[in-house]
């Protein structure tokens, strides 16, 4: 009786079991591991042949890994992927094949793994890491586990004209798009970029105040102004924003890639947009006339115009005072051309400084004969050393006075404003149909894809499917594109009328002016 207990005590603890004659023989088959097909399996690597991999999991036999299930990659050689000694996770494919083998998958394991993974990331909005391993049609295939296809408009913030440089690169992106069934992962690397580049420009938001200066580079110069990148934000320059005196184009003062100091005028925090000024930074000209030169003091310029009723004169870069026709000469002057000419050097005596409006009176008469003029206020070198008076025998255009010349800027500001407008417009229109014809080959992409699917052709259906995914994107990005471009033309629209208006007024100011100011003959 106690033998009896001892084996069936025995048998049950899964060490012995009895066999076909009643006889204990040990249960071997307990000692090995429970696995299913489909499981993810753990083991070690015990040998690596040219054309598969042999793995101990445990098992009554050496699980085979065919190479064609080593890696995603294609035309692998198992020694770059494996060792001897290597712990690696498997999928179970088939417990016992034809030959009674273990046949094992290593990408299969790591796709179910990195599959819960990006699915994790889909749902969280976290980026994912993947090696570029592929440069395709259309875009670039990336390592994450599985094949993740980033197309070639969401590889970068622009468009990138050479995928080959990103062959092997570790990229981080974003999962736009998941499709179990068909295994198929979309990427955006340009969606991580927008991302950093939003978390930049809200950061450089909050560390600029109205009022400070910083340093900054000439990214791009356009009729109306220069942009400014302060580190991954762009600010803008206004062209009235850039000098002192005027300015016909950017390109005159500034050029693409220099470093400047700039100070912050104004910041939009709501449209992220940040207002610039270059003139600001450098030494105003009128502040050097205000500290330096007084009333009846006799100072040093050059004639700039010859008008109806006196001569402008610039007594530093930027500055000018206007000579009244009865302060040109001693005698009675009927044309101000009989005393001056546009060019010539003068010594002119300064009667009144208005600040406030920037505006100074000037007489060549009143320099008595001899009399030096002071140092130039911005220590530059002297025009001349006596006045150089003669007769002009040239006709030069007319004007009237500061106000008219101020319209007449700010009527070419107008006019250069508003042709910006119709350049915007004219481009938002252009990327809209851009769009449209992208979003049409999608579609037609997308309907050539079902068909090859329905065909059984699932390569092609997936190479189409890719494509339809990389022409929707351009097709998004264009749309977008030309949204900013229809902003950027509203905005230069509104900015020509204002100037438009502006000129205007000053022009009747300089037309009051001129009718006061005309002496009586």
């Amino acid at each position: 009786m106690a033998t009896e207990q001892t084996e069936q005590r025995i048998a049950g603890d899964g060490v012995w079991i009895t066999g076909p004659d009643g006889e204990l023989i040990p249960d071997y088959e307990s000692t090995f591991p429970t696995i299913n097909e489909g499981e993810v399996v753990h083991g070690q690597v015990v040998r690596v042949d040219k054309d598969e991999v042999l793995v101990d999991i445990g098992y009554k036999s050496e699980g085979v890994i065919p190479v064609a299930e080593l890696s995603i990659r294609r035309s692998v050689n198992p020694a770059d992927e494996v060792s001897v000694g290597d712990e690696i996770d498997a999928l179970v494919m088939t417990k016992e094949d034809a030959e009674g083998r273990l046949i094992l998958s290593k990408k299969r394991a790591r796709f179910e793994l990195a599959w819960k993974a990006i699915e994790g990331a889909a749902e969280s909005g976290e980026p994912v890491n993947g090696r570029v391993i592929e440069v395709v049609k259309g875009g670039l295939i990336l390592d994450l586990g599985v094949r993740g296809f980033l197309p070639a408009s969401l590889v970068d913030i622009r468009r990138v004209q050479d995928l080959d440089e990103f062959m092997g690169q570790e990229l981080r992106c974003k999962v736009i798009e998941l499709n179990r069934s068909r295994n198929n992962v979309v990427l955006s690397r340009r969606a991580v970029l927008e991302d950093e580049r939003k978390e930049m420009r809200q950061a450089i938001l909050d560390r600029l105040n109205p009022g400070d200066v910083v340093d900054g580079q000439i990214s791009n110069i356009v009729d109306f102004g220069a942009f400014v990148d302060l580190d991954g934000m762009d600010g803008l320059i206004h062209i009235s924003e850039l000098s002192w005196s005027h300015v016909n184009h950017p390109s005159e003062v500034l050029e693409i890639g220099q470093t400047v100091k700039v100070k912050v005028l104004d910041i939009d925090r709501e449209r992220q947009r940040i207002s610039l000024g270059l003139k600001q930074t450098q030494s105003d000209p009128w502040q050097q006339v205000l500290e330096h030169y007084h009333e009846e003091d006799v100072v040093e310029g050059r004639v700039t115009k010859v008008v109806t009723f006196g001569a402008f004169v610039e007594i530093l870069p930027g500055v000018e005072g206007l000579v009244h026709i009865s302060e040109l000469a001693q005698h009675h002057v009927e044309n101000p051309r009989e005393v001056v000419s546009q060019g010539d050097p003068v010594n002119v005596l300064i009667l009144e400084i208005d600040g406030d409006r920037r505006r100074l009176s000037l007489s060549l008469k009143r320099v008595e004969e001899g009399a030096e003029p002071l140092p130039r206020a911005d220590g530059g070198e002297s025009v001349h050393l006596t006045p150089n008076l003669r007769l002009s025998e040239e006709a030069f255009p007319a004007s009237d006075g500061d106000e008219a010349e101020e319209a007449r800027i700010l009527e070419d500001e107008a006019v250069d404003t508003a042709v910006a407008a119709v350049v915007a417009e004219e481009v938002a229109e252009e990327l809209v149909a851009e769009a449209i014809v992208a979003e049409a080959v999608a579609e037609e992409l997308a309907a050539e894809a079902i068909e090859a699917d329905a065909a059984g052709d699932t390569e092609e259906a997936e190479e189409l499917a890719e494509e339809a995914i990389a022409a929707e994107a351009v097709a998004v990005e264009l749309a977008e594109e030309a949204v900013i471009a229809e902003e950027l033309a509203e905005e230069l629209a509104v900015e020509a009328i204002v100037d438009d208006i502006e000129a205007e007024e000053l022009a009747e100011e300089a037309v009051a002016s001129a009718s006061d100011e005309e002496p009586n003959t």
